[in-house]
């Protein structure tokens, strides 16, 4: 039960308080804080302004969609509300599939199944000759 948990020594504390303050270091080196010290704080698709709590509501769009490619820059940066940034990456979805793209992994497999598999069988169980040699004699006309 988490009431009858103890608390971690001092010690551990401290190496706790520490591990934390490095992380917020490390977080504040990566791209998406980098990009807020550069860049206004407004969605660059509908404009709309944010701060404060709200700041977490827009996210770093990479332009060239890598989001490995991140020069000091910011130049391969735009910040995108949430709605926006789905709607941005969405939209290729959406361009594809209405130009009949189909991912690979979704085609289907070619059939195995031939309705006329053993047919002549079939038709020799029934008790009368296979249907072709019937039509063909049909067709022929007496000179």
């Amino acid at each position: 039960m988490a009431g009858n948990q103890k608390l971690p020594d001092a010690e551990r504390q401290e190496q706790i308080i520490r591990d934390l303050r490095r992380d917020a270091t490390v977080r504040q080196a990566g791209y998406r804080d980098r990009a807020l010290k550069l860049l206004p704080h407004i969605c660059a698709s509908c404009k709309r302004e944010f701060e404060g709590r709200r700041l977490r509501e827009l996210t770093v769009h990479h332009k060239d969609h890598n989001f490995k490619n991140n020069p000091p820059d910011g130049s391969n940066w735009e910040l995108l509300c949430l709605f926006c940034h789905d709607h941005e990456h969405e939209k290729y979805k959406t361009v594809a599939y209405h130009l009949g793209a189909v991912p690979e992994d979704n085609e289907p497999a070619p059939s195995i199944f031939s309705p006329f598999d053993k047919l002549d069988e079939l038709l020799k169980s029934a008790g009368g000759a296979p249907a072709t040699d019937a039509a063909a004699g049909a067709d022929e006309s007496p000179t």
